[in-house]
């Protein structure tokens, strides 16, 4: 089955891995490297004649898309890196496939139309709009993999442990590039993580030694602090900080040992603004930052409600905790707790609040979770999501704690693949 070609009609795009959907002898076969409409040769890349689906590449472009282009990075492809989803898709064309998808998610999982959702229908362009075939070098933070083999270093194939070398990625950002990872050789490396920070010179590159493997003595193109993560996955500082400074929203933010920051430069500004305009603290209101990481939204909503307001901040990650309290240690109407969201809020003893965000992975807060959310009368609740399924899902349990959404926003923050942020704002139903 792997490997044999069948001739297909391409249909909608899915939710998740950049694939469309087609049908071959009444099966679904996911195709990548296609278009809705298109006609193409899906080559098996994945499956059996027991398998429920398939999943496949399209090889060979019979009946173009008119979103259709040339990939402009030589590493994307049928077997090549599958770290881009949509190179072949001109970038209006990739907001329509964000739409079609975030659209579809609101329906089958919330029973929402755009409208019900006050969304307008949109995936904003974040950063100003591109020319077909120009790629936005926007990903501030790069994983590579290194080849056991040659110590040479690229990117993951898709669903693959294999490795696609590289000698640039075009949507890395030109702090990442400047470091000149790709021309050095890194034997005994596992990975190698390259940082670069939005709003400061500092760099981090962050190294996963081979078992075993002592590091190599690497000097890269441009100043830079390295760090190693050991076989328990604890940080270890080997030259330089141990952090990157970042700026946004008026602050400088220092992020530690890899810890989580959005990638797009204009991100954390684009994400403030939105929950900032659709929640609109007044002075003196009560707020929870919810997956707070290193205090982002906690910081925005800090001086909004000011010193007779108060903001509490719930992260699960020791260090960004300790980095939040850092960020946020001249702001007195802050206080940032360690443990997981839904183990420390019910003992908080919290019962009331008049504003909430949240910021949960992924998998996004859960049925219970959004339950006791919406047991605290909040006047308005931000949900900040990076997967459509997850926040359709948790909006259907709003509904049921008696919210709904009053507005939606989504972003196209992460040009040339199939993700994106969204930015819900609910309030309770019938409130005004």
């Amino acid at each position: 089955m792997v490997g044999e070609r069948y001739e297909v009609e391409v249909g909608p795009v899915a939710h998740g891995g950049g694939h469309c959907v087609a049908r071959h002898e009444g099966r679904v076969v996911f195709v990548r490297h296609a278009l809705p409409g298109e006609k193409v040769i899906a080559q098996i890349t994945e499956g059996t004649t027991a398998s429920r689906f398939l999943r496949a590449d399209a090889v060979e472009i019979l009946e173009p898309a008119k979103d259709r282009i040339a990939p402009p990075c030589p590493f994307s492809g049928p077997g090549k890196c599958g770290g881009c989803d949509w190179q072949h898709v001109t970038p209006g064309g990739q907001r329509k496939l964000k739409v079609q998808v975030l659209t579809e998610q609101l329906a089958k999982l919330a029973d929402l139309t755009p409208v019900e959702a006050g969304w307008d229908g949109s995936v904003e362009p974040v950063g100003g709009k591109l020319p077909a075939g120009q790629v936005p070098a926007w990903r501030t933070r790069v994983q590579y993999a290194v080849d056991p083999a040659t110590g040479k270093v690229g990117l993951r194939k898709h669903r693959s442990h294999d490795i696609q070398p590289i000698d640039r990625c075009l949507i890395a950002a030109e702090g990442v590039t400047e470091l000149g990872v790709e021309a050095h050789d890194w034997p005994g490396v596992a990975s190698v993580e390259a940082i670069a920070a939005s709003g400061s010179s500092d760099r981090q590159v962050v190294l996963t030694p081979a078992p075993g493997a002592q590091l190599p003595l690497v000097e890269l193109d441009r100043p830079v602090s390295i760090s190693r993560i050991d076989d328990q996955g604890n940080f270890h500082r080997v030259h330089g900080r141990t952090f990157v400074r970042e700026r946004a929203v008026g602050r400088t933010w220092r992020v530690s040992n890899g810890g989580f920051w959005q990638i797009h430069p204009e991100a954390p500004d684009t994400l403030v603004d939105a929950v900032m305009d659709g929640l609109d603290p007044q002075w003196g209101e009560n707020a929870l930052d919810l997956y707070c990481g290193v205090g982002l939204f906690a910081g925005a909503l800090a001086d909004r409600v000011g010193e007779d307001g108060a903001v509490l901040g719930i992260e699960s990650g020791k260090q960004a905790v300790d980095d939040a309290r850092h960020n946020l240690a001249a702001l007195e109407n802050v206080r940032i707790e360690c443990d997981r969201v839904e183990t420390l809020l019910p003992r908080t003893g919290i019962t009331a609040t008049d504003l909430i965000v949240l910021d949960p992975p992924r998998a996004g807060a859960g049925r219970e979770t959004v339950a006791h959310l919406a047991g605290l009368g909040a006047r308005r609740i931000a949900y900040v999501a990076c997967d459509p399924a997850a926040l359709a899902r948790d909006l259907a349990f709003f509904r049921e704690g008696g919210y709904r959404p009053v507005s939606l926003r989504a972003f196209d923050l992460f040009p040339m693949t199939h993700h994106f942020e969204c930015v819900a704002i609910l309030e309770p139903v019938g409130g005004e």
